[in-house]
């Protein structure tokens, strides 16, 4: 079935595909249809103190604005990541902003935040029924300059620290200009430290800890990576995702679409992903769990990033391109 929806949203422009089949997995849950879906058997597991019924997570980006999270977990996946969600609304980039490359099973966004900021999301969280593992991804406004960048993920903390399982610091999409600056070791260093202290006392306030994952860009070089590897257990980061998209085009240069600018997704990621997972691992020694997000396309892709050092997967562009039924087979690698 998913093969027959899938050809008819390809002929469709990406951002307005996307939009139709969030509508369109909304409207079968509303209707029960979803429950129809082949059941996935419990594969818990516990990362960073949390217990997920299974390993396979929706990543950041699909649902920005957390209008879809019920639906979207009766797919079954065992945690979902709404957002990134900026304090104030912003349009975003301008269109077209998103570019399907078929042939490569890979798709080009320069989305840059679109969003509806903290107060509308905060409206969304309030009637959801869901009441497992959510991650909320927060970043900063795009006219909000580096130096006041850390003001902005504190809103973001404040606002989601009532509803949010985890918390992803953005620090490395590449459509919000500068933001990957804030990877440089003295910004990095920074930003934790202001919102480490953070963590800290809304702890103490509100008797609850939130676990703080940074998710990085896959674009860094050994030395940087290694180097983000030591902020992050200095600092005492919960967890690290690996990673956003790229500003590479290996394996897409035969694209029409390849000198678009934005990251790109999907399966030329892959094997670039699994490198800087296990870099990290490697780094990492098992002390903050790695989330494996990027080129996550079927269980052989999974399980290499599992095996690379990943204690998580999360899917967005494999989802795309394969169908629900791509949740179930990976939840049991």
């Amino acid at each position: 079935m998913y093969w027959l929806i899938k050809q008819a949203l390809f002929q469709l422009n990406p951002e307005r595909s996307h939009h139709l089949a969030l509508a369109a997995i909304n409207i079968c849950y509303q209707l029960g249809l979803t429950s129809l879906l082949k059941k996935i058997p419990p594969t818990p597991c516990t990362v960073m103190g949390l217990n997920f019924p299974n390993r396979v997570g929706l990543a950041a980006g699909m649902d920005k604005n957390g209008d879809y999270i019920d639906a979207l977990v009766a797919l079954g996946f065992g945690f979902i990541e709404i957002g990134t969600v900026t304090p104030r609304p912003q349009t975003g980039n301008p269109r077209p902003r998103l570019f399907r490359l078929v042939n490569q099973a890979a798709i080009i966004n320069r989305m840059g935040f679109n969003g509806k900021g903290i107060d509308y999301v905060l409206t969304r969280l309030a009637k959801m029924r869901y009441r497992g593992i959510l991650g909320i991804n927060i970043g900063k406004n795009r006219d909000t300059p580096n130096e006041r960048a850390v003001d902005d993920y504190l809103a973001g903390m404040r606002a989601f620290w009532r509803y949010a399982s985890y918390l992803t610091i953005n620090v490395s999409s590449p459509n919000t200009s500068g933001l990957r600056d804030l990877q440089h070791i003295e910004q990095l260093t920074a930003l934790l430290t202001a919102l480490k202290a953070e963590q800290t006392r809304l702890q103490q306030v509100e008797n609850k800890y939130v676990p703080l994952v940074v998710k990085i860009a896959p674009d860094l070089s050994t030395t940087e990576l290694d180097d983000i590897a030591n902020v992050l257990l200095t600092q005492k980061i919960d967890g690290v995702i690996a990673t956003n998209t790229t500003i590479k085009r290996d394996g897409v240069m035969d694209s029409p679409y390849a000198n678009e600018a934005g990251g790109l997704s999907g399966k030329p990621l892959d094997a670039l992903n699994t490198r800087v997972i296990q870099q990290l691992h490697a780094h990492l020694q098992k002390k903050i769990p790695i989330i494996a997000s990027g080129g996550v396309m079927d269980t052989t892709s999974a399980r290499e990033k599992i095996n690379a050092g990943a204690q998580l997967v999360q899917l967005y562009t494999g989802l795309i391109y394969n169908g629900p039924s791509l949740i179930s087979d990976i939840s049991s690698c």
